[in-house]
């Protein structure tokens, strides 16, 4: 299937050389596979100080900020990659959103979530928190939320390696390339 709308697939945390950036990677040779072109956000690349310089009062004043924000701006679709932190997902990842002009930066988009973890619950509670935040800002969110349990055991050398992962990664692909 191809498609010419891109779609910006953000790393859902700033910690550099994240599993996070690596699973974005793969979803982004899955896009790739069909046609459908993306760009990677990571939060890695968010000035170090964009919390005092970029929100608020500050707003728009952050060429930094600004240029990741033009991803969001110009996107219709995301693939949020996201880590679980304490039960949640990363407070960078809140702040980036709180970031964004209010209440125009998600309405009516679409996003797919993907959420991993190292314990057994691949982000479940991270993925609800989001999606109710994406909810109360007008996004749609695709039903099927992918999450990757003890992902550091189903990924080698650049694959997953568990085949219910590469399958469901795929097949939520495919959904938000539609949708």
């Amino acid at each position: 299937m191809t498609t010419t709308s891109s779609i910006v697939i953000i790393v859902g945390t700033n910690r550099p050389n994240s599993m996070s950036r690596r699973i974005a990677e793969y979803y982004q040779s899955i896009l790739n596979q069909s046609n459908t072109q993306s760009t990677i956000l990571d939060l890695a690349d968010l000035p170090h100080d964009f919390t005092f310089t970029a929100l608020y009062g500050n707003s728009g004043k952050n060429d930094a900020f600004n240029m990741l924000r033009g991803y969001i701006d110009n996107a219709e679709k995301f693939v949020f990659i996201t880590p679980e932190y304490n039960g949640s997902y990363p407070g960078v990842l809140k702040a980036f959103i709180d970031g964004l002009p209010y209440p125009n930066s998600f309405t009516n988009k679409k996003a797919a979530l993907v959420g991993l973890s190292s314990n057994m619950q691949g982000a479940t509670t991270a993925l609800s928190h989001l999606n109710d935040i994406f909810s109360y800002l007008g996004m749609n969110t695709l039903a099927l939320r992918v999450k990757l349990a003890q992902i550091q055991s189903h990924f080698t050398d650049k694959e997953i390696t568990n085949p219910m992962y590469k399958e469901m990664l795929e097949i939520q692909a495919e959904q938000i390339i539609r949708f």
